[in-house]
């Protein structure tokens, strides 16, 4: 997992001693020094990631700040109203370190004296932090400069000199170089990424952007050791799983791009994912699952696409794809640790098949009976669980990612949990009838029940179906229309009366209300009465010696499908009073 990071970070020009952010304002001088403008960065929302800034080692000692990209705060000394004093007098020491080193460095890079110049008056730092507040900057965003239009940031020049600052500041040495027990070599060890004899960091960069998921605001660590029980061989914190600076910074640069941009929050967990090959966003499988929106006819689905795509995977007009492959990393933080909760990989074809199968098992007749529900985003299927989606915990989530990606058997409880929403909402006249993204779940966990598939559980209503459960659902849900027929909306029908003990104890039920039904058909016209008692007495005739006393999970499970599937077809007949009659005479 850390080498495929360590990859996908070594194509973002990463280098330890420099970090990517997220900077929201540009202080835009001239050559001289003067204060021209203040420039809003970004999108408005977010601010514009930079690369390339520099990255000031051993901060928690204090007192000291980043070189030449830093935030309103220290830059500028603006506060938030009410700021402590301390606060005040820590920020004032920053700042002075910040215009020192910019001064350290104009003699080798000539261009920053205008930063100098500008930061040292105390009128033109009175007019920056003006035209920030008029802009309503936070003293906690990033700024960076431009002089005669121009980022100092990008200058070989100003790169070369805090390279080599950085180096003699360090005495030559990594950051928080770890100390090596025993007879090591030179001080050095194999790093656990590139096998290459290196000299371990003590601590390693942080991942940043998992605050919403249980991480902490200034990051969290991936690889780390703060106890004696996790050390080993006399190794203290990351030297118990050495690498160097070169791998490390890459591997975090890598996941922190990769939150930033191609990240999906799942209840309380976080799923990045990526691909060896560059795949362009059309074609991305992972975001089908979640986003899916075509470009072709309203009738074409995320299904059919994907087999379209996996066709021309198989046929070979596909090479490129079908030598890809995909990873995909499920995270979230926990006091100051990122918490991987599960990796997958795996080629690109197998997971075009994988998420073309969870789209065809999701399959489900539409309420109204007419046509197949629209394929239902991940995030929907999620949302069928639960009354709200805060209350769906983050386990749950992961498992159900994995469940789709990999093609898994759906897990028994989940399945329950969404039998029990779907009773739940069946009574709660607040809620909608049915939900496409629950139904379809349930009757994804029979069809992947059996490794070879469950070929009796189809989309629409299967009358051959086998089990004498499915039929007892199909039953209630004739019964229950036969209600309505006779005596219209009468509140708390036969479904919100018997629903509950007629899926889990049939044979003590369904004989009631079948005789009770005689009274109903009683009050329709012959050729009305005629039909739901010819539909009544084919499900009959489907039960054999009688309907199951006692369901269990699955067979509860299966009486919802009938019920659903059931009044469906129900609804798409349309038979009416007089349409019924229409057909007889």
């Amino acid at each position: 997992m850390l080498q495929e990071l360590m990859k996908y970070g070594g194509g973002l020009d990463s280098e330890p001693g420099f970090k990517t952010r997220e900077v929201r304002w540009c202080i835009e001088l001239t050559v001289d020094g003067r204060f021209l403008n203040v420039l809003p960065l970004g999108d408005g929302k977010r601010g514009a990631m930079q690369h390339r800034c520099p990255d000031m080692h051993a901060m928690n000692a204090g007192g000291k700040s980043h070189f030449l990209v830093e935030t309103v705060q220290t830059v500028t000394l603006m506060f938030k109203a009410n700021e402590e004093a301390k606060k005040i007098a820590g920020t004032e020491d920053k700042h002075r370190f910040f215009v020192e080193m910019l001064a350290k460095a104009t003699d080798s890079a000539p261009v920053l004296s205008a930063l100098v110049n500008a930061l040292k008056n105390e009128a033109c730092l009175k007019d920056i932090r003006g035209a920030l507040a008029d802009r309503k900057a936070k003293p906690a965003d990033w700024l960076s400069f431009r002089v005669d239009g121009i980022d100092p940031r990008e200058d070989k020049t100003v790169q070369a000199w805090w390279r080599e600052w950085r180096k003699a500041d360090m005495g030559g040495e990594l950051p928080d170089a770890a100390p090596i027990p025993g007879n090591a070599v030179d001080g050095a060890m194999v790093c656990f990424l590139t096998g290459e004899a290196t000299q371990p960091l003590l601590t390693q960069p942080k991942i940043t952007g998992l605050s919403g998921v249980g991480g902490l605001s200034m990051g969290d660590v991936m690889v780390g050791f703060d106890k004696d029980a996790f050390g080993s061989f006399g190794l203290n914190q990351s030297a118990n799983a050495a690498m160097s600076a070169e791998a490390a910074q890459k591997y975090v640069d890598g996941l922190n791009d990769l939150i930033r941009n191609h990240s999906r929050k799942l209840a309380n967990a976080l799923v990045v994912h990526w691909f060896k090959e560059q795949v362009i966003p059309q074609e991305d499988m992972l975001e089908w699952l979640n986003d899916f929106e075509s470009q072709e006819p309203k009738e074409a689905s995320a299904q059919g696409a994907a087999r379209r795509l996996l066709d021309a995977i198989r046929s070979g007009a596909r090479a490129d794809l079908g030598n890809n492959h995909y990873y995909a990393l499920t995270l979230s933080g926990a006091s100051g640790r990122v918490m991987v909760r599960d990796w997958m990989e795996g080629p690109f074809e197998d997971l075009v098949s994988n998420v073309e199968a969870w789209f065809a098992d999701l399959a489900i007749v539409a309420r109204d009976g007419n046509g197949s529900a629209h394929d239902p985003k991940f995030m929907a299927v999620c949302w069928a669980l639960v009354r709200d989606l805060k209350d769906l915990p983050a386990p749950t989530a992961a498992t159900l990612w994995k469940t789709a990606i990999q093609r898994l058997p759906i897990p028994q409880p989940i399945m329950a949990q969404a039998l029990a929403r779907f009773r739940t909402d069946l009574v709660d006249k607040d809620q909608p009838p049915f939900n496409h993204a629950r139904m379809g779940l349930i009757k994804a966990y029979f069809v992947r029940l059996n490794s070879g598939g469950n070929t009796t559980m189809t989309a629409y209503l299967n009358p051959d179906h086998p089990a004498p459960a499915y039929h007892c659902g199909r039953l209630l849900a004739i019964l229950a229309n036969l209600q309505r027929a006779a005596l219209g909306d009468v509140g708390a029908g036969v479904v919100q009366r018997y629903y509950a003990a007629a899926s889990q104890t049939p044979g003590l039920i369904i004989g009631r209300l079948v005789s009770n039904a005689r009274n109903h058909l009683g009050k329709l016209e012959g050729g009305l009465a005629y039909w739901y008692e010819s539909q009544i007495a084919d499900v009959m005739g489907r039960l054999g010696d009688g309907a199951p006393r006692i369901l269990d999970l699955n067979g509860q499970g299966l009486f919802a499908l009938g019920y659903y599937q059931q009044l469906a077809a129900l609804r798409e007949g349309k038979k009416t009073n007089e349409t019924v009659q229409g057909e007889k005479q």
